[in-house]
């Protein structure tokens, strides 16, 4: 699926948390609605079976409750993409990256290969459809879900190159594969964020940490041979670039991808390289982009959101520039794409209780024209506004009320722009409040000491309720957000007519 993900290290992040982002996008033409749930241990399968690729895999007895944004149309498989466990473990599966022939000609793709006419099914692989269902409900650290998944794709093959990220209070971590059965992984720099669009991104990887102490990167056991023996790497000086040797620069990345990188850098790092004009040191088309930066100033999740929403405001490729020389308008994929179905961010915040932790964040549709709202996973369940979406349109679900605003705020965008700002700054401000609110009545009925049952319940409670609150503000404000864009919209229509009958 086509996505793009940030990570943001605790040093670089302005509360000291950790933070994982991601837009999941939906192929050319088509949108897949979206959900967002609880899963609790009893409802977590014991023998799991892929639907696209028909591979079974047993599953540990132990699972852990965990949140998660499947697909509210059955089908295809969970998809559930984005989610925390109650060990306060992020997750973010996946991004799909690229890779090359040699690579793949070296370790194929486990492809399924249906059964009829004499010839035997046989199974494929794992993908983007099963893993944070067979990772995130049995790990307790960042590092443990790169683990478990690293001996899962050995042991079952994938079918599709991805990457796939890891959170807990204290590390990030950022698998790729590579091929049908090998990857690699490396911390996130505290200090640092990463950009991610869809093409493999390390630029620079430690093999002998990798296969010794382990500290900062991570990989399959027989990486090192499987190199040698295929000539991948491509460096002149012995450091293997990973990006060079696994990945792709295709022309389409060009269009596709690099853009976006060069965006996300440019936002975050506007003084520190020269990104635009004949002197730039990086332009959209470079295929030299760092994987990872140091901010110039700390990140907020309202960063997160306008970048994730961003379609190169500011430059001349804004598919939206209203003055000036357009010719080249619209040349790039943008991030904030039409065919967004969520953006999922997990922040762990360290200097607040376990119970109230981790925040998920959500934003359904495309993400110009939405607003990114908290909830606190570490719960039973979640609320109907965001639990109960089908494949029938409605308004009385989050997912299909942020589809209708954003066609018809695309439709009148000149008209409609405000009222997507106020909007957004209207409930983003009110749920932190909620929030704010929130962690202050946990962190106070924790410091009279209650560890019973009766406690944890009474901290759900008050969970739940900061969840409800943000939920019926979601609801109020995109009701009345939708009816304003709507009246815009309509008033562009062609079939329009300056003379009042009344």
């Amino acid at each position: 699926m086509a996505c793009t993900t940030i990570l943001v290290g605790k040093k670089a992040s302005y509360d000291g948390s950790t933070m994982i982002a991601r837009n999941d996008d939906s192929g050319a033409g088509n949108y897949t609605p979206k959900k967002y749930v609880i899963v609790k241990p009893e409802d977590q399968p014991r023998t799991y079976t892929t639907v696209l690729s028909h591979c079974t895999v047993q599953l540990p007895e132990n699972p852990m409750r965990y949140s998660a944004v499947p697909n509210a149309v059955e089908g295809k498989g969970i998809w559930a993409a984005c989610g925390v466990n109650e060990k306060n473990v992020g997750m973010t599966a996946t991004e799909t990256i690229t890779s090359n022939e040699r690579v793949l000609g070296a370790d194929p793709l486990v492809r399924y290969v249906a059964g009829g006419d004499g010839r035997e099914e046989t199974p494929g692989g794992l993908g983007e459809e099963d893993l944070v269902v067979l990772v995130l409900p049995y790990i307790s650290s960042a590092r443990e879900g790169v683990l478990r998944l690293g001996s899962l794709l050995e042991q079952y093959g994938t079918y599709e190159m991805n990457g796939i990220a890891f959170c807990d209070q204290d590390e990030i971590w950022w698998l790729e594969t590579i091929g049908g059965h090998h990857w690699m992984a490396r911390r996130v720099p505290d200090e640092c964020y990463v950009v991610m669009p869809n093409q493999l991104g390390l630029d620079s990887f430690d093999l002998e940490d990798a296969l010794g102490e382990g500290r900062n990167y991570l990989c399959s056991s027989d990486l090192r041979e499987f190199i040698a023996e295929n000539h991948l790497d491509l460096s002149l000086a012995g450091v293997l670039n990973p990006r060079d040797a696994f990945g792709s620069h295709d022309d389409a990345d060009h269009v596709y991808n690099t853009p976006r990188a060069w965006y996300m850098l440019r936002y975050f790092n506007p003084h520190t390289c020269v990104w635009d004009g004949p002197d730039a040191e990086y332009t959209p088309l470079s295929d030299d982009l760092p994987w990872c930066m140091v901010p110039e100033r700390k990140i907020t999740v309202e960063d997160v959101k306008y970048i994730l929403s961003s379609h190169y405001q500011g430059t001349p490729y804004d598919p939206y520039l209203a003055y000036g020389d357009k010719s080249m308008s619209g040349a790039y994929r943008s991030i904030g794409i039409n065919r967004t179905d969520f953006l999922g961010m997990v922040q762990i915040r360290p200097d607040l209780p376990e119970a109230c932790r981790a925040l998920q964040w959500l934003a359904f549709g495309s993400n110009a024209f939405n607003a990114i709202v908290p909830f606190y996973p570490n719960v039973s369940r979640t609320e109907d506004y965001l639990s109960s979406t089908t494949g029938t349109v409605e308004t009385d679900t989050w997912y299909w009320t942020s589809r209708l605003i954003a066609a018809l705020a695309d439709a009148s965008y000149k008209k409609s722009q405000f009222h997507i700002e106020r909007y957004t700054f209207a409930v983003q401000s009110k749920a932190r409040q909620v929030i704010n609110q929130t962690d202050r009545e946990v962190t106070g009925l924790l410091k009279t000491g209650v560890e019973d049952h009766a406690g944890q319940d009474e901290v759900e409670k008050i969970l739940l309720a900061g969840n409800g609150k943000i939920a019926d503000i979601l609801k109020e404000e995109s009701q009345k957000v939708l009816k304003q864009v709507l009246d815009e919209a309509s008033n562009l229509m062609k079939n329009q007519y300056s003379r009042s009958d009344v």
